[in-house]
């Protein structure tokens, strides 16, 4: 099909390029109103315990969790003076007026003490805003200008979980669009020393743009059916450029290596799409499924990335086996450079030196990748907070002060929503019974007060008065709102929430609110995380055997995948959970890890490596078919792959890299792991342990038990030389 596809591209080459640039601006026109379809996420597992508890409180209350706080300072250094309560009362209903808002809680309307700083100086003003969460930050981003100020009473700063998360979404939009306006003339100028000829790299650009765009248009059009990230997009740019080139490259290579050879230049653009293609196409379907195995998980946040990556890999092989033979068959002659063939460069060297020394070579390497990975044995899976951004970020000053100043953290209030009494009435009864498990969850650790409408609950002793009607709903259900202390929201939240959960109730409750959200989406995502795992695994092995035919070189080729892997996350670990280096790279250490960024990471940086394992083990096996020996054809292999996948990797980790200049810790983390594991998968593991373990196999490593050989996908044959081809070609 390949060879068929070649020889159409290079016969109607004029067609194929005129088609792939109307199809290009239609692409572009069309992928450009992408951002405007995409969507926000919140930290929010469908279907659990704390989604049904805010489902009820939005229809049963008119309320859910205060995702907006104001941050009210008294000018007069006391928010109990008259001067001060009548600015703040006036602040809280302009607030009441605004679009969105359907429940604002003041100090000075409650008088709880966990709106009140130790101080006195400070109090608190909290809002919900209801509404998705791309429609709640979009009324967000005119509100937050609007309520910052300064009078002669007060000043307020605005700050929250919504107001943290817009911010986060601002400070990624800026962070990505510095990053890439800087990998795209990076990547082109290391293109131009790779090729030693602009012509070959600007069509490796455009390979890659042409994913690019195809990606976002793709995006756009699925997003008319379901709901997608905004942050797929910028997955798109990266990985759509990456791997542009990293298939331009060896389609290029390929068809310089054919024409070096001697082959006319029309077969050699055939021989290239065959035979590269091939490769290609095995790769792109490779990292393909190690994104989809992101579709397991029930949030469109991930799914989104599954589209990104499937989208990526159909446009990005179209490019390299469809427009880049037919822009070959044109302007060939302008990528060709004519040069005498080396027998050996430094990779070549490096693993003739490890396969005469296996066992000390491997061991050494090993060693090395071992230490590397070992802090991930501390790893600690975390809850994001406003330490996400950058110092100084206003919504991070305000939820600052708010740590260091007041008692506890009433942005973080628990819900917990009690079912109605069987007549649905509230009798003496079952008040009895809610104002004893309020009582009980008052004395749980980490709660610093229970609010309910008998009253105000602190360590086992009702404080405070009944009157808060807003925990009543007009049905007779009750809610109660617990407010945790700064201790317990910097610590196990989980715990904390788990704790709640586990006290009897008197007629069964349901525990949400901003914790019971995130530990619940937390635990769906661990949960489901060995089956995703399980799924990247195994299809990944089923298509390095289809490709190789062998049973062992699968096997291996995981094991040294998920190595490279493990020194990712000990990066992880060490540099952002235990924050070291943190003063360079510039963020704050939470001591924990969020774990949606490394189960992205798994996915992406897995299928990028196993990306590179395609590459050489297809030329290895290329090798091996055509002499037999298995140590010549890993060296020969290595000769002539290892250099291109080098400047693959290279390319491609500094597109990522270019994330570590960004704000976000998340950018960051994912800039810099899925660099380090292309890095090391491209050097230490490809040109050393890959050859140092099929050296000790031998033989072993091209078997397969008799009746699974057919299975195997035949290797492309020699081509008949086409004298029509040539003649059209000329």
């Amino acid at each position: 099909m390949l060879t068929r596809l070649g020889r159409l591209a290079v016969r109607r080459s004029r067609a194929v390029l005129i088609g792939v640039l109307l199809t290009f601006l239609g692409l572009a026109a069309y992928g450009a109103g992408a951002q405007n379809d995409l969507d926000l996420a919140r930290w929010s597992s469908p279907g659990t315990e704390s989604v049904r508890a805010g489902d009820v409180l939005r229809e049963e209350f008119g309320t859910g969790n205060p995702n907006l706080a104001l941050l009210v300072t008294a000018r007069d250094g006391d928010v109990d003076s008259a001067r001060t309560r009548d600015a703040a009362r006036a602040l809280a209903q302009e607030v009441e007026g605004l679009p969105l808002v359907t429940d604002v809680t003041s100090y000075w309307d409650s008088d709880s003490l966990a709106l009140r700083g130790t101080d006195g100086r400070r109090a608190l003003v909290l809002v919900r805003l209801e509404g998705g969460a791309t429609e709640a930050r979009e009324q967000l981003a005119t509100l937050s200008p609007r309520l910052t100020r300064t009078t002669d009473e007060l000043t307020v700063q605005v700050g929250g979980q919504e107001e943290i998360s817009r911010q986060v979404g601002e400070q990624a939009r800026t962070d990505f669009l510095r990053a890439e306006l800087f990998a795209l003339p990076a990547v082109l100028l290391l293109l131009v020393l790779v090729y030693r000829r602009t012509t070959a790299a600007l069509l490796t650009v455009a390979v890659g743009l042409l994913s690019v765009l195809g990606t976002l248009a793709g995006l756009r059009a699925i997003a008319q059916f379901t709901e997608v990230s905004t942050f797929a997009a910028n997955l798109a740019l990266v990985l759509g450029l990456g791997l542009g080139v990293d298939y331009s490259l060896f389609v290029i290579s390929r068809y310089r290596e054919e024409r070096a050879a001697g082959r006319p230049g029309p077969d050699a653009v055939v021989r290239a799409t065959a035979v590269a293609g091939r490769t290609v196409v095995f790769s792109g379907v490779t990292v393909a499924v190690s994104l989809c195995a992101l579709l397991v998980f029930p949030f469109f946040f991930l799914s989104s990335f599954a589209y990104a990556g499937v989208l990526v890999v159909v446009t990005a092989v179209a490019g390299a086996v469809v427009f880049l033979p037919a822009a070959l068959a044109r302007w060939g002659h302008r990528v060709e450079r004519p040069a005498a063939r080396t027998t050996s460069g430094f990779w070549h060297r490096t693993a003739l030196a490890a396969m005469r020394r296996p066992l000390l070579a491997g061991a050494g390497v090993l060693t090395v990748l071992l230490l590397a990975a070992s802090p991930l044995l501390g790893l600690r899976f975390g809850l994001p907070d406003e330490r996400t951004l950058p110092e100084g970020t206003s919504s991070r000053t305000t939820s600052e002060i708010v740590h260091e100043e007041f008692p506890a953290e009433p942005t973080d209030t628990i819900q917990v929503v009690l079912t109605k009494s069987p007549a649905g009435t509230t009798t003496t009864a079952t008040t009895a019974a809610t104002r004893a498990y309020a009582a009980e969850l008052s004395s749980i650790q980490g709660v610093f007060q229970v609010d309910a409408p008998s009253g105000t609950f602190r360590d086992g002793q009702r404080t405070g008065a009944p009157g808060q009607d807003r925990l009543t709903a007009p049905d007779g259900r009750v809610r109660l709102a617990l407010v945790p202390t700064q201790e317990a929201m910097r610590g196990d939240v989980p715990a904390l929430v788990e704790r709640v959960r586990d006290l009897p109730a008197p007629d069964g409750v349901l525990v949400g609110g901003y914790p019971g959200e995130t530990t619940d989406f937390r635990a769906t995502l661990l949960d489901r995380l060995p089956l995703a795992a399980g799924l990247v695994l195994g299809a990944t092995y089923l298509i390095l055997f289809l490709m190789t035919g062998s049973v062992l070189l699968p096997l291996k080729a995981t094991v040294l995948n998920l190595l490279s892997l493990s020194v990712m996350f000990g990066c992880l670990v060490w540099v952002f959970q235990d924050g070291n280096l943190s003063g360079a790279l510039g963020f704050t250490p939470t001591g924990s890890i969020e774990p949606s960024i490394p189960v992205l990471m798994f996915c992406v940086a897995y299928g990028l490596s196993m990306d590179y394992e395609v590459f050489l083990l297809s030329r290895i096996k290329e090798e091996h078919d055509r002499t037999g020996d298995t140590g010549r054809a890993v060296a020969e292999g290595i000769r002539r792959s290892a250099p291109l996948i080098t400047a693959a990797a290279g390319i491609l980790a500094l597109s990522f890299l270019s994330y570590a200049t960004g704000g976000v810790v998340f950018l960051k983390e994912m800039g810099i792991g899925t660099a380090l594991t292309i890095l090391v998968d491209a050097t230490l593991i490809r040109v050393v342990l890959l050859p140092v373990t099929m050296r000790l196999a031998g033989r072993a490593n091209w078997w397969a038990p008799k009746p699974l050989r057919r299975f195997r996908i035949k290797e492309v044959p020699e081509p008949e030389p086409d004298q029509v081809l040539r003649r059209e070609y000329v």
